[in-house]
């Protein structure tokens, strides 16, 4: 029985949670935020279970499920409704689809950078800003961690955030065998364009605005927003970039050329990547999860989308911080103006 002196949904507020579920971890952090939203009268919706979409299962950045050693997600522990009912808050449980976080104020995610890309997915069509609480190894994009929950619900909940835009990319796919058909998708993080059996070299050109770049052979390439230039982009070689810059990264994976440096374009830049006719074929994989096919002879342009995520800001600290945080740079000695 819920206890007496929780507050009755005032039907204006409701939150939803996506998490990577199946740690103790993460059902004390759930338990703890459904107190706080019972305590307010707040809505919760919970996401059932770490739904993922068929597509995902060919990407090098999640193997199938069927390789040894990897744990099918949708076989992780689902959150239970019933024992947050009993908590005293007001549960509805929804499936991963493009209308879970219609209506909702914030999307709480809880887990790694994997279950931030995840929610910012189901996020994405409904506008709805996502604040990440880091439950996994790095969770650079998590604005906060576990042992901050209480703090960061208060905060939710009395209105004190801040929602800032964070870029993203349009991409589009066409097939020279059926020009007239398309094939898109949307990336936060970065859309990798990779050799499709990952054996043997992809023979791609570049172009920007128009005008081609360069040839090579190489593993893929990647184009990336600033958010994504800490993730796939950052271990191909390239530049850490500040999120509030707007820019797009283009950054070759393993290239076999003289000139295949990362390049930090215009935010306005349209940039384009054909695979050899006669090379191998490829694929685009959108943040780790969305896959479209690249037939030899495709092109695959890449854009600023007119879409942001959008972002919960709880604190001010620097972005300076976060890179010596989560990286654990050697700042010791340091002897600049202390704050």
């Amino acid at each position: 029985m819920a206890d007496e002196s929780v507050a009755e949904p005032t039907g204006g507020r409701e939150f939803l949670v996506v998490a990577h579920t199946g740690r103790e971890i993460v059902t004390t952090t759930i338990d703890a935020i459904a107190r706080h939203c019972a305590e307010a009268g707040i809505k919760l919706r919970v996401v059932d279970h770490d739904t993922k979409d068929g597509a995902r299962a060919h990407s090098y950045a999640d193997p199938p499920d069927h390789l040894p050693g990897k744990t099918p997600t949708a076989e992780n522990h689902p959150v239970d409704p019933d024992h947050l009912r009993e908590i005293g808050a007001a549960v509805d449980v929804t499936t991963a689809d493009s209308a879970s976080a219609a209506g909702c104020e914030v999307v709480i995610v809880l887990g790694g950078d994997g279950t931030f890309l995840r929610a910012a997915e189901l996020a994405y069509p409904a506008d709805a800003p996502v604040l990440g609480i880091n439950l996994g190894r790095i969770g650079f994009l998590a604005e906060a961690e576990a042992n901050r929950v209480d703090a960061v619900m208060a905060q939710l909940i009395s209105g004190d955030y801040r929602v800032e835009p964070r870029m993203t990319l349009d991409v589009v796919v066409t097939d020279p065998a059926d020009p007239d058909t398309t094939t898109r998708s949307w990336a936060l993080n970065e859309v990798a364009i990779l050799n499709r059996t990952n054996s043997g070299v992809l023979e791609l050109f570049t172009e920007v605005d128009g005008r081609p770049v360069s040839a090579f052979g190489a593993d893929g390439v990647l184009v990336s927003t600033p958010t994504g230039s800490t993730a796939y982009a950052f271990s191909a070689g390239g530049p850490v970039m500040w999120p509030d810059l707007e820019a797009i990264l283009v950054v070759p994976s393993n290239a076999h050329a003289l000139f295949a440096r990362p390049m930090v374009t215009s935010p306005r830049s349209r940039i384009a990547v054909e695979i050899d006719k006669n090379g191998r074929s490829a694929i685009a994989l959108c943040d780790g999860r969305r896959l479209l096919d690249v037939p030899a002879g495709a092109r695959v342009e890449v854009v600023r989308s007119e879409r942001s995520v959008q972002w919960v800001r709880i604190d001010s600290d620097p972005f300076a911080d976060r890179l010596v945080t989560k990286f654990a740079l050697p700042v010791t000695g340091w002897r600049g103006r202390q704050t």
